[in-house]
């Protein structure tokens, strides 16, 4: 098969007649629960192009929200597929054991952020990494609460939506929902600037705000876990002010408390880093990774201090297909395509790209209050003219603009008033460039 072109192409509007016919199909046998963002069906994908059935080819600015952050076909993790599927596909890792499972932990103890000795066990999906890192902090300290923040997102499955702070559309309705779960104000700089200019450029500061609900409302002695994203994705790309983090995993570690990162969309080379938590010399107690660790394929991972990993007893950890061979297989192939081609230093270009060119637009139109992220996970919050209201209206409709010009683009955020650009770490500048133009035309004329 030819190369996929890497040029905006649209033959029919979106969507065309053959997507259409798929909606229809769609329809009668999937449950008006699953959601798309886009109308399009692929049928082809790689470096920044998604082709659809019509023939339409659209520039990618999701990246499957951050899996493809090595492209939808990178050659290493095609080729070690192919290997290993030729081999077997699967024995389960609880009974006849392979060694690229233990190869793909051997990794993931080098990468992740801090030294001395650790541990990785695998799974499927960031909410079974979740709720397995759950698992193990309240082995470790036999305490029961966990704290999670405003505005955060960590899955779908019962705990995990506990964790979620938005009501619609992930918790609204799927209720009761586990116990023993409590929320802590984030640092929000954007929105917190409201309140108070210092809190908003002073993470200590903010940390305190978070430190006291904790310990008013849980209770230090009750608190097995934090849990927080170093990068809040669904929430908006929040980034918390500087010294948030750390002062946050100060106060754990004074007091028994596991600190638990999610870097499940920050992870890998997103954000200019390997990992988010580099950006302010987190280390964390356990770090949860997904979405982009396997170039697609469904895999995700607990890493953390052997200490607290080997709590659990025999048989505590595990799953039928967590640590799936063809996925670990995946994994290393991602991994070495990462290191090999200098992606990391890639994701930092992307997001100087995106920033400039974003931040030229905001001195222009007063509705882009932020401009906000780090590495190739850039967005933008949108409010109504004259005011820090967010506007989720205008955000649907610049997103709904951009997907009929062809160029697949995210929202995100509480308040459903920002636009994500997650641009796989291979598209060209010329390809990201075109797409931001198209951004940059629409929005005037909403």
């Amino acid at each position: 098969m030819p190369a996929l072109d890497q040029s905006r192409h649209l033959v029919t509007e979106i969507p065309g007649p053959a997507s259409l016919e798929l909606t229809k199909r769609r329809a009668a046998a999937v449950p008006s629960g699953v959601r798309s963002t886009m109308p399009v069906y692929a049928v082809r994908a790689g470096g920044g192009i998604v082709e659809d059935v019509d023939g339409n080819r659209l520039i990618d600015l999701g990246s499957g929200i951050a899996v493809t952050t090595i492209g939808n076909a990178a050659p290493r993790v095609v080729d070690a597929v192919r290997a290993q599927v030729a081999e077997f596909t699967h024995t389960c890792f609880m009974v006849t054991p392979y060694e690229n499972y233990i190869a793909l932990a051997e990794q993931l103890n080098r990468l992740t952020p801090g030294s001395g000795d650790k541990r990785s066990v695998l799974f499927n999906s960031g909410a079974e990494a979740v709720e397995n890192a759950i698992k193990i902090a309240r082995c470790h300290t036999r305490k029961p609460a966990v704290v999670a923040f405003d505005h955060a997102y960590h899955g779908r499955t019962n705990l995990a939506m506990a964790l979620t702070a938005k009501s619609m559309p992930y918790k609204s309705g799927f209720g009761p929902f586990a116990p023993e779960i409590y929320r802590a104000p984030l640092s929000y700089p954007f929105r917190d600037r409201l309140l108070d200019e210092k809190l908003a450029t002073d993470g200590e500061l903010a940390a305190q705000r978070a430190i006291r609900v904790i310990d008013q409302q849980v209770g230090v002695d009750n608190v097995a876990a934090v849990l927080i994203e170093p990068i809040q994705g669904e929430g908006g790309f929040i980034v918390p002010a500087p010294g948030f983090l750390p002062s946050l995993l100060e106060w754990c570690r004074q007091n028994d408390v596991v600190f638990i990162a999610d870097e499940i969309q920050t992870g890998f080379a997103r954000t200019g880093a390997m990992f988010a938590c580099e950006h302010e010399s987190i280390r964390p107690d356990l770090i949860c990774t997904a979405k982009a660790i396997a170039g697609g394929l469904p895999l995700s991972a607990v890493t953390g201090r052997a200490q607290i990993m080997d709590t659990a007893q025999p048989g505590g950890l595990g799953g039928t297909f967590g640590g799936n061979p063809v996925c670990c297989a995946a994994a290393l192939a991602s991994i070495a395509t990462i290191e090999a081609d200098g992606l990391v230093e890639r994701a930092r270009h992307i997001g100087e790209l995106i920033t400039d060119r974003l931040r030229a637009l905001q001195r222009d139109d007063e509705r882009i209050a932020d401009v906000r992220g780090r590495g190739a996970m850039i967005a933008v919050e949108l409010v109504k003219p004259g005011s820090t209201e967010p506007d989720p209206e205008l955000t649907s409709a610049l997103a709904a603009a951009a997907h009929a010009a062809g160029v697949i683009v995210l929202t995100a955020g509480t308040f459903d008033n920002v636009i994500r650009l997650l641009p796989p770490l291979t598209i060209s500048d010329k390809l990201l460039t075109e797409g931001l133009d198209v951004l940059m035309e629409v929005l005037p004329k909403l």
